[in-house]
């Protein structure tokens, strides 16, 4: 996917950039925000893309690329995805994540701030699932759990689900394993 592979050059272009805007921005979420928009142009200056809206949930949902960014400090890493229900916990949010973490330096003498880009990870949407309780549940089905087993864990965890819903992922845990997933998502499903 080409238009993902320009993150890697975006990042590359963006860490030499003195940045004016950005001089004495200490909030983290305005720093994504500008990250996200002007990632965004870049894509758009390359290819046609459907930008979508960051309030409608996911920042490139055209079909072929059905990618939501997310943008965190490496100085406090963290992220929040707005998770509909407790299947997304153990099966993915159905889209994929394309991660900037960057560290932000303030240049005093020309007041300009520089955005040294860490790390750009996509994370294809089969592996956005929560880590600890996709591994957990793959360990229990190799040991030969049953589905009283996997309603118990699920209860444990507090997984936030009704009976019913209990019953049902159960079910469909046991028909398709679940793959590892790759995100710490909390059981306030974010």
């Amino acid at each position: 996917m080409k238009r993902i592979e320009s993150a890697n050059e975006f990042c590359e272009q963006e860490t030499k950039y003195e940045n004016k805007e950005l001089f004495g921005i200490t909030d983290g979420k305005a720093v994504g925000t500008y990250i996200e928009h002007k990632f965004k142009e870049y894509l758009n200056g390359k290819f046609i893309v459907d930008d979508g809206n960051s309030a409608k949930g996911i920042d490139l949902p055209a079909p072929e690329i059905n990618t939501d960014i997310k943008v965190t400090s490496i100085k406090q890493p963290q992220s929040s995805s707005p998770f509909k229900n407790a299947r997304q916990k153990i099966f993915g949010l159905g889209y994929n994540i394309l991660v900037f973490v960057y560290e932000k330096k303030d240049n005093h003498t020309n007041e300009t701030a520089l955005l040294d880009f860490r790390s750009c990870s996509f994370i294809k949407k089969e592996r956005t699932a929560d880590y600890t309780t996709t591994f957990r549940l793959m360990e229990m089905l190799k040991d030969g759990a049953n589905e009283e087993d996997i309603i118990a864990y699920l209860i444990d965890k507090n997984i936030p689900a009704d009976e019913i819903t209990l019953n049902q992922i159960a079910k469909q845990i046991l028909k398709k394993t679940p793959k590892l997933g790759y995100l710490t998502i909390s059981n306030a499903l974010q």
